[in-house]
C-alpha cells in the first residue's frame, strides 16, 4: 500500500471477495485513526474490546517481563487484524500493540464484529483459520523455547522469517534485514547471542547481507539444522 492515509477495508484478508456494497457497509461501522511509530494502540490488560483492521503500516505485539525485558510475539502487517480475542471472549487484552511504522487502523465495536460474523459465515471461517494458524505457530514457539538452546532458537526464527519472505527454490530474501535486538526479543535471548549466531551462519555461507536485505542461500540446510535439535 502507499504510505498515505488508507481508509478502505478492501485489502483486509478476511474481507476478500466481498462485494462493494457489503464492504462499504462494514466500513461505515468502523472508526478510523492514524498512529505514529512507537505509539501505543492497545495496553496489556486494558479493558477495551474493539477489534482493529490494519489498512496501512505495521504494528507489533509485545509484552514485558517483570524485569522489564521486552518479549516480541509477532508483527502484524497491513491487511491483517488484531484485538479479536477480546472482541470475542470479553476478557482483558492479552498483549501490548505498538505501531512500528506510520499506521492507519479501522476499529469496530465487539457487538458489531460479532453481528458481522453471524451474518457472514465466510468471514467467520476465514477468522477461524487465522486463529488456528496462530495457535499452530504458538505451539511451535513454545516447543522451541522448551527444547532448543538459544543458538538454535535463533536458527528457528531466521527460518520462520525466511519462510514468510520472497523465495526462489531453496533461497530466500528477508527484507529489511532483521534487527538483532528484535530477534533476541522474539526468542528470549540476548543481542550478543544473535550477533554471534548470525556471524557463524555467514561464515558457513548460509546467510549474506546485501544492503538492507538478508539472503538465505540454502533453506534446506537451515531447516535440517533446526530439526536436528528439535528431535523430529
Amino acid at each position: 500500500m502507499a504510505d498515505t492515509d488508507q481508509r478502505s477495508l478492501a485489502d483486509i484478508t478476511i474481507f476478500s471477495d466481498l462485494d462493494a456494497d457489503t464492504l462499504s457497509d462494514i466500513e461505515a461501522r468502523c472508526r478510523w485513526r492514524n498512529y505514529a511509530p512507537q505509539e501505543q494502540i492497545i495496553d496489556f490488560q486494558d479493558e477495551s474490546k474493539d477489534v482493529f483492521f490494519v489498512t496501512r503500516g505495521t504494528v507489533r505485539v509485545v509484552n514485558y517481563s517483570i524485569s522489564g525485558r521486552e518479549v516480541t510475539f509477532d508483527d502484524i502487517q497491513a491487511g491483517q487484524i488484531f484485538g479479536e480475542l477480546a472482541a470475542l471472549d470479553g476478557e482483558r487484552r492479552s498483549a501490548n500493540i505498538v505501531a512500528i511504522t506510520p499506521t492507519t487502523v479501522a476499529s469496530m465495536s465487539p457487538a458489531a464484529f460479532q453481528d458481522m460474523l453471524l451474518a457472514k459465515p465466510d468471514i467467520a471461517l476465514r477468522l477461524m483459520r487465522r486463529l488456528a494458524r496462530i495457535i499452530r505457530i504458538s505451539v511451535e514457539r513454545i516447543m522451541d523455547l522448551s527444547t532448543l538452546g538459544a543458538n538454535n532458537r535463533v536458527y528457528a526464527e531466521i527460518l520462520r522469517l525466511a519462510k514468510k519472505s520472497d523465495q526462489e527454490g531453496d533461497r530466500a530474501i528477508i527484507s529489511p534485514v532483521p534487527i538483532h535486538g528484535e530477534i533476541a526479543s522474539r526468542v528470549s535471548t540476548t543481542r550478543e547471542t544473535v550477533a554471534r549466531v548470525m556471524s557463524d551462519l555467514a561464515r558457513k555461507g548460509l546467510v549474506k547481507r546485501k544492503g538492507n536485505i538478508l539472503e538465505i542461500s540454502d533453506l534446506t540446510i537451515l531447516q535440517d539444522m533446526v530439526e536436528e535439535f528439535r528431535g523430529d
